[in-house]
């Protein structure tokens, strides 16, 4: 069964009706990240594919990460809880709870109107070119792991 397609307007429309479920008090079933840090944590994935934040991967973690890794990012079955992720991807400061928020549903926005078309190709840092649905999946994924996470 494919996944929401986070380029279609119902699905951001979704998505941002989960969100506005999310207060800066609401408090994890698991993990040790607050409301504002999952968000900027769900922040860095748009950063990263946008190129506001560089990453440059060694050799062999880009080998990794394509061999062993990329099909658990980009499949359809969902993370289990309390997975490991990237170093880049680690929030432990303080994060303002608003402007965290507002970034995000810019980052949907963008996604959405950006397209299909936009993303198919598109290159990561650490897995390379994957197809719209590689991005799809990894997007809808990761905000879907972290809404249940704080039960949204």
């Amino acid at each position: 069964m494919a996944l929401p397609n986070i380029f279609n307007t119902a699905t951001t429309e979704e998505t941002l009706k989960r969100l506005e479920n999310l207060t800066p008090n609401s408090q994890p079933k698991w993990g040790k990240m607050n409301a504002a840090q999952m968000l900027a944590h769900l922040n860095v994935a748009y950063d990263i594919a946008y190129g506001k934040t560089k990453t440059n991967p060694g050799f062999m973690i880009k080998l990794m990460m394509k061999l062993f890794i990329k099909n658990v990012i980009v499949s359809e079955k969902p993370y289990p809880q309390n997975s490991r992720t990237a170093p880049e991807f680690v929030i432990a400061n303080e994060r303002d709870f608003e402007k965290e928020k507002t970034l995000y549903i810019a980052n949907v926005k963008e996604t959405e109107k950006n397209g299909a078309s936009y993303f198919e190709g598109k290159s990561n840092p650490s897995m390379g070119a994957l197809t719209s649905t590689e991005w799809n999946n990894l997007f809808y994924k990761h905000t879907n792991h972290h809404f249940q996470q704080f039960g949204i």
